[in-house]
């Protein structure tokens, strides 16, 4: 790829961080409550503290936190921060800082998501580009409705059917949790077979509800493709079935397939919010829903913006790879 494309790209690329930050920092700011008055009454309520000084205690925080500064200058230091990965102090957990509640929580959403998104995306692929080819296999011919029911349930809903049957009913596996109550997270084997073994039913809900998507998809490229030029040629040729359906059938179907999962990686930081309270796994999800109930608005700015940077990154090494993988984007360029 030429030199000035890229520097396009990565052009394209700030710009779309700089909108989405922007629009980060203005929405929450719509919000008709104070967050740091929120988190103070809700202090003053558990812990006896005098409501007649919450508002003393509201405007030193207020000047702590820079949100007594004009909106402008707020604006223009939210900018240097996120731009420097420093999203500051969080609200309602203070004086811990946002890099190190999303730094504690990441791990786990990357390892669950990263590693469910690949599997469902290998077994939907092959399954759909399967079903596709080989359309008189009484196998394949069960497995496709089957891959589209499962497509339209919900992660949190099939999470809810494994809880009752696998942990409540047969107490195969635990309700909830990433690890045991009385475990204390370590790096050895035996704390990492603990994490996996917590995280089947979570990934389980996941990898089936989204192998049907993945599969249902590929499917219907591979269907297109078949009825190709190139594809008719290549038969006529007399290749082989094995190299004509890897090398040209597959090969030219999962390009959209590898643009969907670009997105999905840009995703991942958030995790599937809804499966992580379900199981109450110590994800971003989760941590991203606390803090939006709670106005933590500098965890918000920190998550956001981290979600935004993925995607815009995964975006980015897919412009870049894609003349690898598709010849007709590299004559176009």
């Amino acid at each position: 790829m030429p030199f000035r494309l890229i520097v396009r790209r990565l052009v394209m690329v700030l710009a779309v961080v700089w909108a989405a930050g922007t629009i980060n920092f203005f929405i929450p700011r719509i919000a008709p409550k104070n967050p740091i008055a929120e988190k103070l009454t809700q202090m003053a309520g558990t812990s006896g503290v005098d409501p007649t000084k919450i508002k003393e205690m509201a405007e030193a925080f207020n000047v702590k936190f820079g949100l007594d500064k004009p909106l402008w200058q707020q604006y223009l230091t939210y900018l240097h921060d996120i731009f420097t990965l420093d999203f500051g102090q969080s609200i309602t957990q203070y004086p811990v800082r946002v890099s190190t509640l999303i730094g504690g929580a990441m791990p786990w959403t990357i390892g669950l998501m990263a590693t469910t998104t690949l599997i469902a995306f290998l077994l939907g692929t092959l399954l759909g580009a399967a079903a596709a080819w080989r359309r008189d296999s009484r196998i394949l011919q069960v497995l496709s409705p089957l891959m589209m029911v499962f497509s339209a349930i919900p992660f949190y809903l099939i999470g809810l059917v494994l809880i009752y049957f696998f942990a409540a009913k047969l107490g195969w596996f635990p309700l909830s949790g990433g690890y045991g109550i009385i475990s204390i997270p370590d790096w050895s084997w035996e704390f990492a077979v603990e994490v996996l073994y917590h995280s089947i039913l979570p990934a389980s809900s996941i990898i089936i509800a989204s192998i049907g998507t993945w599969a249902i998809g590929m499917r219907g490229m591979m269907v297109t493709v078949e009825g190709e030029d190139y594809m008719t040629f290549a038969e006529a040729k007399g290749l082989r079935p094995g190299r004509l359906f890897l090398r040209y059938g597959m090969r030219n179907a999962v390009l959209p397939q590898i643009t969907a999962l670009a997105l999905y990686f840009g995703q991942i930081v958030t995790g599937a919010v809804l499966v992580e309270i379900v199981f109450a796994y110590p994800g971003v999800g989760t941590l991203l829903l606390d803090s939006i109930k709670l106005y933590d608005f500098p965890t918000i700015y920190g998550i956001v913006f981290i979600l935004t940077l993925t995607v815009a990154l995964s975006m980015l090494v897919v412009d870049l790879i894609y003349p690898l993988l598709d010849p007709r984007v590299r004559v176009e360029a």
